[in-house]
């Protein structure tokens, strides 16, 4: 049994408090139940699936009653160095993340210093978005919620790997067109994360990511998490994120978050994850110590903005009956339990966590691949805990991911047929050079060296690439197996004078809207 003290920083006092945490190895103690969960089963069944999956590495952790009783890594950090996961290796856990810029803003409400529904340009006037209606109404609230108007993940090729610091990306967004009406719709939104930190910063003075380190790394003993990968260097004992190439698990290198930071920068372990948890689940209090009120955990879990439960959803999860967004947590119900959720994805790495306030159960799973297996392990979970008809849910998730590949394969082949080759651009190649330019995003320049095309994206280093004649003028190109993203389309739009007007790039992908890009070319 391990003793973890746990530190709480006051303006002029330290207190501190202890609560016991048991970490369960080996065989003797793998054996045990957790409500009709069998410890030992278990570690069986996720050692199977992440050798199914071809993930390197994976790292879990589960909590009940105040209690982390079990905890383990298994693979490698990396398929180059081939050392072993463990459960203080640190993952980026990107998007759960947002469960912690909701708990600073929730301290600041505890605080009296804000409210959930103050006018976000109360602590930022500059900020704007696609009309001043919705630039001046929009609250913290909203902010949380991802009810913008913007579809999901609009505008995150501002922020992805980018020059741009964090204002820049949120003065940027002002010329993202909406999808939906103001609150009436569903658009998951890193941006608008990002400006909930910055009110973090503007209300308390510190950074976001100091505010984060002080009320909540430090006292929680979550000595080896951080909000940059710049710390990286000083640590041991952390992934690479990999990309299937050929068959093969290749790593790749980290790409920096800092300029959209309160959305999903935060690397962490599942030691520390657990710790994060308990707090969670003990609704903002430990022992004497308050971190923010149970009245703001309930405000965070809370449904804000509902989400539809479709027909597909219903047969595959027949107990779920509701579904929505709180404050930084998705919501949905699952064998008559509440479940407080939320996943995570950066290039490389996937990660899930999952609580169950009921039964005072938490679920943290990190992986380093481009994998789903955290939901749906996340399922298998709380299914042997609740009882429930197994379904072995790896091995179905697994069978559904291959036949999306499958499908994928087969457009990608049928895109090929149905090529026309034939045709050859309409103008020589140093006519499509030059800058192209977008108020959204910035420029971008096509080269010609040897007789080959080259597209940079100039806020974006890392988005370079050849591009090689598909048909017409229209060119394919690949951004490399760094970035995770597949091969795509640029077409060069013509005047009526024959001369090249714009460049529109197309990357079909489930992050990036590249269709959101506008590129004139430049005189």
């Amino acid at each position: 049994m391990k003793i973890l003290k746990l530190m709480y920083l006051s303006s002029s006092r330290i207190f501190f408090t202890a609560i016991v945490v048991t970490f369960l190895f080996g065989s003797e103690t793998l054996g045990q139940q957790v409500g009709k969960l069998n410890l030992e089963d278990l570690d069986t069944y996720i050692e199977k699936a992440y050798m199914d999956w071809e993930i390197p590495g994976l790292a879990i952790a589960i909590i009940k009653d105040n209690e982390v009783v079990f905890s383990k890594g298994y693979g490698v950090t990396s398929t180059e160095n081939g050392k072993p996961v463990d459960e203080n290796t640190i993952f980026g856990i990107a998007s759960n993340t947002k469960a912690m810029t909701a708990a600073a803003l929730a301290i600041l409400v505890d605080e009296g210093k804000i409210s959930w529904d103050d006018k976000v340009q109360k602590y930022i006037p500059w900020f704007q978005l696609y009309n001043h209606y919705v630039s001046g109404e929009m609250t913290i609230r909203d902010l949380l919620c991802h009810r913008s108007g913007l579809k999901t993940f609009s505008g995150d090729l501002l922020w992805y790997a980018s020059t741009y610091d964090r204002n820049e990306v949120i003065r940027r967004a002002r010329y993202l067109e909406p999808t939906y009406g103001f609150r009436s719709g569903y658009g998951y939104s890193n941006i608008m994360f990002l400006v909930a930190g910055q009110v973090v910063e503007a209300v308390s003075g510190e950074t976001w990511d100091n505010f984060l380190a002080k009320k909540f790394f430090q006292p929680l003993n979550m000595n080896r998490t951080s909000t940059s990968i710049s710390t990286l260097r000083s640590i041991d004992n952390y992934v690479m994120g990999h990309n299937k190439v050929e068959n093969k698990q290749v790593p790749i290198p980290w790409v920096n978050w800092d300029n959209i930071a309160p959305a999903g920068s935060v690397n962490s372990s599942v030691s520390d994850m657990s710790n994060w948890l308990i707090l969670q689940l003990n609704r903002g209090s430990l022992g004497d110590l308050k971190y923010f009120t149970k009245k703001s955990s309930i405000e965070m879990w809370t449904v804000q903005n509902p989400t539809k439960v479709t027909e597909s959803s219903m047969k595959l999860f027949p107990s779920k009956h509701f579904s929505g967004y709180g404050l930084g947590w998705s919501l949905y119900d699952y064998h008559g339990r509440k479940i407080v959720t939320h996943g995570g994805g950066l290039i490389g790495q996937i990660s899930r966590v999952c609580l169950v306030p009921e039964e005072q159960l938490g679920i943290v799973i990190l992986t380093n691949s481009m994998n789903s297996l955290p939901a749906y392990l996340a399922y298998e979970i709380l299914d042997r805990y609740f009882g429930a008809e197994e379904k072995d849910w790896s091995s179905y998730a697994l069978k559904r991911t291959k036949s999306y590949e499958e499908r994928s394969e087969e457009r990608r082949k049928l895109a090929i047929q149905n090529r026309i080759t034939t045709t050859s651009p309409s103008l020589p190649l140093e006519k499509y050079t030059g800058l192209y330019t977008g108020l959204l995003y910035g420029d971008a320049k096509v080269t010609l060296e040897e007789g080959k095309l080259t597209v940079n994206f100039l806020p974006t280093p890392e988005f370079t690439g050849e591009l090689r004649h598909w048909q017409y003028n229209t060119f394919q190109i690949n951004l490399s197996y760094k970035t995770g993203l597949p091969e795509g389309k640029v077409q060069f739009v013509l005047n009526n004078d024959g001369d090249v007007q714009e460049m529109k790039i197309d990357i079909p992908n489930p992050d990036f809207h590249f269709t959101e890009l506008k590129f004139l070319k430049e005189e």
